[in-house]
């Protein structure tokens, strides 16, 4: 079942990724001949790569691309190069395949302004570059989004190579007077659908449909967000998620769940949900859900920079001057995280202590879950609020990864190949012939430290170098 944002989705069942169509034949390729290389064919020589899967990295590499696709990798000197090709040294250089992000918005931030006045094209578009000289090449946008401008504008990123590729969520589904808040977040009521019944259920997921929507998203969430003086929010109905599953399922379109507990959690996957959007942070997983888990071939984002976000920059003040951080601050946020009365009043709400938990419990969950082999994204609810900053939010995620235990490459892996799996597009996520030639090119080896994604030396997308460096040299 072909629908219009060029998706393919084989099979109406949950565990069934939708795939995207390549567009490239690899029957077709002559991979011995001699012939004259069109302008788009590169070499580069001589690099480091990590494909995005394997343990370890490759030594001394070639890697050619030829009209936006990888067509063949090997042992510097050893492979069929086209007269013309365009030869670049890479020498000392590490190439990773370009990082995806399975949960993050557009459209809803500019600056430290919150609100639907900022679902706008060079707002996003904005955002989207951001992202890719961080080295995000594909993001996934959950929700939040207005009709028809959203699928415009993920129908021109599929087709230039400026700024990420754009993948996600029409509208998304709520709750009336719950999640996600109306006061905090500010969109308008056509970025987001709140069915009180299962049959406005239904009918909000056939116009996501009909609109060509990749993934259909609920909240699910009480938003206590583990402070014991909070109020909390009206939670969905479960016959109202139970009639959403249900009919996304029957239009071939996978679920995508926002939750904070483990309850909820629970309940979501036994009922049919797909992805879990948010790591558990309430209380440790167990193994009736890491059953769950296993037995739907559910797929699970831990999203960890999320909570860490709330407290980071007031606790962190010092971060204002890192050169990595500095690229993706506006004005109007260096003045707000460099007021001494908001990062006290950050520091001293009860928000701070339960944000640190979350991390915490996040982490521990993260690497029981790995540990038990159940399937993990990645992603980082950046762009959903002015401190869970585009790109940036990406590499701390990579590092809390780490910290909760996973190799540097382990979390790589969760960031490219396992990225580019939750979202079942085979054609981008590694470097190997007959993908997409999205990559990064780092100064350093990430294997010996997960920071080295800071040094980014060139950032390319669909066979093109976009951006990079990322510090000026």
């Amino acid at each position: 079942m072909k629908r219009k944002n060029g998706f393919l989705s084989p099979m109406p069942c949950k565990g069934h990724a939708f795939s995207l169509l390549a567009g490239v034949c690899l029957t077709m390729w002559c991979t011995g001949a001699t012939y004259a290389a069109p302008p788009e064919t590169v070499l580069l020589e001589h690099v480091q790569v990590f494909d995005g899967s394997s343990p370890t990295e490759q030594s001394d590499r070639d890697v050619l691309v030829q009209n936006g696709v990888i067509r063949s990798l090997g042992k510097s000197g050893t492979l069929s190069v086209p007269k013309g090709a365009l030869r670049t040294d890479l020498s000392g250089k590490t190439l990773i395949p370009g990082l995806i992000s399975d949960h993050s918005h557009v459209g809803v931030v500019s600056g430290t302004q919150v609100g639907s006045a900022n679902f706008t094209a060079p707002v996003i578009q904005a955002a989207l570059g951001q992202y890719a000289r961080y080295g995000v090449t594909t993001v996934t946008a959950l929700g939040l989004t207005k009709s028809p401008l959203f699928d415009q504008l993920r129908q021109q990123q599929h087709q230039n190579t400026q700024g990420a590729d754009l993948f996600g969520v029409d509208q998304g589904i709520g709750t009336p007077g719950g999640m996600p808040p109306e006061g905090m977040v500010k969109v308008g009521k056509d970025q987001i659908f709140r069915p009180a019944t299962a049959e406005e259920g239904r009918q909000a997921v056939q116009k996501m449909a009909d609109e060509g929507t990749d993934l259909v998203k609920l909240w699910i969430d009480d938003f206590k967000n583990g402070v014991s003086s909070a109020k909390p929010l009206p939670v969905m109905k479960p016959e109202v998620w139970q009639a959403v599953i249900q009919e996304a399922h029957a239009r071939h379109l996978r679920v995508a769940v926002h939750i904070h507990d483990l309850r909820y959690a629970k309940r979501l996957v036994a009922d049919g949900a797909d992805i879990i959007a948010h790591g558990v942070r309430d209380e440790p997983v167990d193994d009736e859900f890491i059953t769950l888990m296993k037995s739907h071939s559910a797929w699970y984002v831990p999203t960890i920079s999320l909570d860490e976000a709330t407290y980071l920059f007031a606790e962190q003040p010092a971060l204002l001057q890192d050169p990595v951080l500095k690229p993706a601050l506006s004005e109007d946020l260096i003045r707000q995280i460099s007021d001494p009365a908001w990062q006290e009043k950050t520091r001293t709400a009860p928000l701070d202590a339960a944000s640190h938990k979350a991390v915490a419990m996040n982490q521990q969950n993260l690497l029981a879950l790995y540990k038990a082999g159940v399937n993990i994204g990645f992603g980082t609810d950046s762009g959903a609020a002015p401190v869970r900053l585009p790109g940036f939010a990406e590499h701390r995620e990579l590092r809390l990864l780490v910290e909760a235990g996973l190799t540097p490459l382990q979390a790589l892996r969760l960031a490219t190949s396992q990225a580019a799996a939750l979202l079942g597009l085979s054609d981008r996520g590694m470097i190997a012939p007959g993908k997409r030639a999205d990559f990064v090119v780092l100064e350093a080896d990430p294997a010996q430290n997960i920071a080295a994604v800071d040094q980014i030396a060139a950032v390319w997308r669909g066979g093109v170098k976009t951006e990079g460096p990322l510090v000026p040299r």
